[in-house]
């Protein structure tokens, strides 16, 4: 089951993150999106969850996200979390707004 949610800051991120974990969700089965690369990460580190890979991309999507544009590259990536690719799009046009994007998915 994949949820999608958007938030506005880290704060209410963290706080979308705690509701998550009492419905049974593990913090690596939780994926904040950001579409300023840094925020994204220093945000998936203070709240210890996901930051979605090779494992959830696969090898050659990983390596093509090298040469792709930041854009191609979050759609690829909520892809891989468990988005279809229009809902990916979607949250990607919510990253250009500056929100963030919380993915919840229990493989």
């Amino acid at each position: 089951m994949v949820e999608k949610f958007y938030v506005e800051n880290a704060v209410q991120a963290k706080e979308k993150v705690e509701e998550l974990v009492t419905k049974g969700y593990t913090h690596d089965d939780i994926y904040i999106f950001a579409h300023d690369k840094k925020r994204g990460s220093d945000i998936n580190d203070a709240l210890d969850t996901e930051e979605a890979g090779m494992k959830e991309q696969g090898f050659l999507d990983s390596m093509k996200n090298m040469f792709s544009s930041r854009g191609d590259e979050l759609r690829s990536k909520m892809h891989g979390a468990g988005l279809t690719e229009d809902d990916a799009a979607a949250a990607e046009s919510e990253l250009d707004k500056g929100k963030l994007v919380v993915i919840a998915n229990k493989n």
